[in-house]
């Protein structure tokens, strides 16, 4: 129960309670009773409603201004873009350098998704292999900035390379040429991994995550299908930044990003000024199926069973401390769908086929990871750079640490 909703209801107690005393001084009238007495307890009981309505009047504005005094923000890069120069961020006034479609030839249809198709491809110049991600019609405003913020991550650690953009002189489809990863799709690749590769990866998407969040950027699509991965070299790459964004504290952003199974409760609930701990909800959901070996680990089937998949895990009690902290009302929808549930102990998903993965330290890095809270202090949902030192990570740490020594000894 909200703090408004427990002074509603005292409220009407006090009503009630109020009613039956006027009633004990002024009973029902009998036939016998007077025109005035019958009067004066009416006058009683309208003073009494419209006292009533005054102190609830009181409640709601109180509880309006329980709201946090200072817009929702992330707890870390909350001002990068603020710190750019305007040709950073604003991705309206970029000019596309366009480059020559002949030096690219399509090989295989490698993938597909809402807004693109994508080709193995081939530099005729050079021979290198490359990959051709050719856009569907949509606004310029997006295909702009898509491409600027490449530019802007270009280099980063783990961050998927732009080579080159050109377009079809006759169709004018834009293309995105993209650099090469011998990826091996995740479905038949997960299953193979031992305990240190499932650390080793989320460490290295974590290194692109903490980048781009760095850089001013949210990817709001983070999932196992836009995470490349070649194992023999074990090199990862964080690919399909259509859905990517500037993120600037205050600002309402569009509730329609991230795939289904791996949004976050933002989302859900529709609570706009999210920021780039949106990433990291769906980076632990990802981190849940590589763990329990459960593809995808919440399994909605549409937005709204999304949300009841996650509070059957998570339990209600949190959802509505952070629905009633950021004053968020609930869907009429889930009066119906949405029950009553106990937070469940991580470990009651550990069976004999997931159990090599599990550790409390897994266990403790998954815990921090998916919280309905958004942007609180820790220990809720951690940044991408607490998340690197958590202790999952030592092994991963203290073998880059070898390499490292054993390079300049």
């Amino acid at each position: 129960m909200s703090w408004f909703d427990a002074a509603a209801a005292a409220a009407l107690l006090w009503l009630c309670s109020a009613i039956t005393t006027t009633s004990t001084f002024y009973p029902s009238s009998s036939s016998s009773s007077s025109s005035f007495t019958r009067l004066r307890r009416s006058r009683n009981l309208l003073d009494l409603s419209l006292r009533c309505a005054l102190l609830l009047t009181t409640c709601r504005a109180c509880h309006i201004s329980q709201k946090p005094l200072l817009p929702s923000m992330a707890r870390v890069y909350a001002d990068v873009n603020q710190h750019m120069p305007r040709a950073y961020w604003d991705y309206d006034s970029v000019n596309i350098s366009w480059g020559v479609l002949e030096n690219y030839e399509v090989v295989r249809k490698i993938g597909r998704g809402k807004y693109s198709e994508v080709f193995e491809g081939i530099n005729v110049v050079n021979y290198q292999k490359c990959v051709i991600k050719v856009l569907k019609p949509v606004k310029k405003k997006k295909i702009k900035r898509e491409i600027k913020i490449l530019q802007n991550l270009s280099g980063g650690p783990n961050i998927v390379g732009l080579l080159d953009v050109v377009r079809d002189s006759q169709s004018k489809t834009p293309s995105l040429i993209f650099e090469y990863v011998n990826n091996t799709d995740f479905r038949s690749l997960y299953p193979k991994f031992v305990d240190y590769d499932v650390r080793y990866y989320i460490f290295e998407l974590l290194k692109a995550l903490d980048f781009c969040h760095s850089k001013g950027i949210m990817h709001r699509d983070v999932k196992p299908h836009n995470v490349m991965i070649d194992h023999e070299k074990r090199k990862l790459r964080l690919i399909d930044w259509g859905l990517a964004e500037f993120y600037h504290a205050g600002t309402d952003y569009n509730v329609r990003v991230a795939s289904r199974y791996f949004k976050g409760p933002e989302l859900l609930v529709d609570f706009q000024e999210y920021d780039y701990s949106l990433d990291m909800w769906s980076l632990g959901a990802m981190f849940a199926s590589m763990i329990f070996r459960k593809e995808p680990f919440f399994h909605g089937n549409s937005n709204s069973d999304q949300l009841v998949k996650i509070a059957k895990v998570l339990g209600t009690e949190d959802l509505f401390d952070y629905l009633d902290k950021y004053d968020i009302e609930l869907d009429a929808q889930y009066d119906d769908i949405l029950g009553r549930f106990p937070k469940k102990n991580w470990h009651s998903f550990v069976n004999a086929d997931n159990q090599r993965f599990v550790s409390n330290d897994a266990i403790d890095f998954l815990d921090k990871l998916l919280r309905y809270d958004h942007q609180a202090s820790a220990p809720e949902r951690l940044t991408a750079k607490e998340a690197m030192q958590h202790a999952y990570f030592s092994p991963v740490r203290q073998a880059a640490q070898q390499n490292s020594d054993a390079t300049h000894s």
